[in-house]
């Protein structure tokens, strides 16, 4: 693969991966900057550029709370510098094989990160392609907007377009970059045809709401939902009222009393009045119905099959959320679900590895070391078994990617979920 790729905004040049096996290409603009009048709007064609525009960092994260001060998770994920903070975030970086070129139609892997909708990156420690390029899958992570600049909504602000609606602005990035990856990704190596999304927790609440949407049918053809979804999994998603209540939340703790106002507030005062909205709230900077992007609760979706007819994987952790079992019991559901509507049966994990290090267990986010194959950046003394298991995964998730079917030569046989083997496959 080549260093200097051409997109349809401009040309962009990647480095040689650390290891040699892959070319990436980080802090690729995917959108325009949502600054100025386009804050609190959908995402806009990025312009084309002159030249060759350099893609060797990664891109600015929207502005959010310093992970560092986060106890058990600085030491897991964030103890590196993180990228800059900046409004200006809609960017993805491309993991390819460094054997690829624009005819090997590769199968690629769209991974949306999580953060409780508040906080996050693409290019946390944790995520990263190499794993995937050597396993001739290209991988493709994305910033988007979070807390207020992702999902703050108001009255006002339908007046501006004609579906007449506000907030989500979070998810429409996703999908709008989803886009761009469909239109650009030949060029790098990979099917437009072949794109499988996945996400953890936020990130798998994004997925379940992508799925949930009209406005991505066709865009991918799987779906792997980590530690998040299911049926009646992590809360109701809300109503536009809901949405509107906590963006006058918003604007009265900021003392602004329009929308032109609101645009003018500096961003980090914007990103601190976000949290202190929400401070004792639980999650309430999330998607919303908004009867456009999503004509229902994510629910009500799946249980009625408007979700996107494709294959899935859905599976959560020993120590996750819900003390382990209530996101088990909602993917459980969802698989049942899937039955019912004589749908293709979805393939339903558990991971209950217990970390070496420490007690935390399988915890929230423990699986992304394997599936990434990051094991070595993080400080945890793992054993033989630790990096066997992130090989089985590995292998499960891109042989997902390829084929649609998590099994291959050498793994232990993982078989879809139904009525007679309703058992989910233990990653332990």
């Amino acid at each position: 693969m080549q260093t200097i790729i051409q997109t349809k905004q401009g040309a962009v040049e990647g480095v040689k991966s650390a290891h040699g096996k892959a070319v990436v290409f980080k802090g690729i603009p995917y959108a325009q900057p949502p600054v100025g009048e386009l804050r609190f709007c959908r995402p806009q064609a990025h312009e084309s550029w002159e030249g060759v525009r350099p893609c060797k960092e990664f891109g600015p994260s929207c502005p959010q709370a310093d992970l560092t001060a986060i106890d058990f998770y600085n030491k897991e994920f964030y103890d590196v510098p993180l990228p800059p903070l900046s409004e200006d975030c809609l960017y993805l970086n491309i993991w390819t094989p460094e054997s690829a070129s624009p005819e090997s139609k590769l199968p690629v892997m769209f991974w949306i990160h999580g953060g409780a909708f508040m906080h996050g990156s693409g290019s946390e420690k944790e995520f990263d392609g190499e794993g995937f390029a050597q396993r001739d899958v290209i991988l493709v992570t994305i910033n988007y907007r979070v807390n207020a600049f992702g999902f703050f909504a108001h009255p006002d602000l339908e007046r501006e377009n004609p579906e007449g609606v506000s907030g989500n602005y979070g998810i429409l990035d996703q999908i709008f970059a989803l886009g761009w990856v469909r239109e650009n990704i030949s060029a790098f190596g990979g099917d437009p045809e072949k794109i499988s999304i996945f996400g953890q927790s936020a990130g798998c609440m994004s997925v379940q709401s992508i799925i949930s949407s009209p406005l991505s049918q066709g865009m991918m053809r799987g779906a792997v939902l980590q530690s998040g979804g299911g049926l009646r999994a992590l809360g109701r998603t809300a109503t536009k009222e809901q949405a509107w209540q906590v963006g006058r939340l918003l604007m009265e703790h900021l003392g602004t009393a329009t929308i032109k106002e609101l645009r003018q507030v500096p961003a980090e005062k914007l990103r601190d009045g976000a949290y202190a909205v929400g401070e004792g709230q639980g999650l309430c900077w999330t998607p919303h119905v908004d009867g456009w992007m999503l004509p229902a609760p994510v629910d009500a979706q799946a249980e009625s099959g408007g979700i996107h007819d494709i294959v899935y994987m859905i599976g959560s952790l020993g120590n996750d959320i819900g003390e382990g079992t209530l996101l088990q019991e909602a993917g459980a559901r969802w698989c049942e679900n899937q039955l019912k509507l004589g749908r293709k049966p979805a393939y339903f994990y558990f991971f209950d590895r217990k970390l070496p290090g420490d007690d935390a267990g399988a915890f929230h986010s423990a699986e992304l070391w394997y599936i990434f194959e990051t094991l070595e950046r993080c400080w945890r003394p793992w054993e033989p078994r630790d990096r066997e298991l992130a090989q089985q995964m590995a292998g499960y998730w891109t042989n997902f990617a390829k084929h649609l079917d998590p099994n291959g030569p050498g793994l232990p046989v993982w078989k879809p979920y139904d009525q007679k083997d309703a058992g989910p496959m233990v990653l332990k």
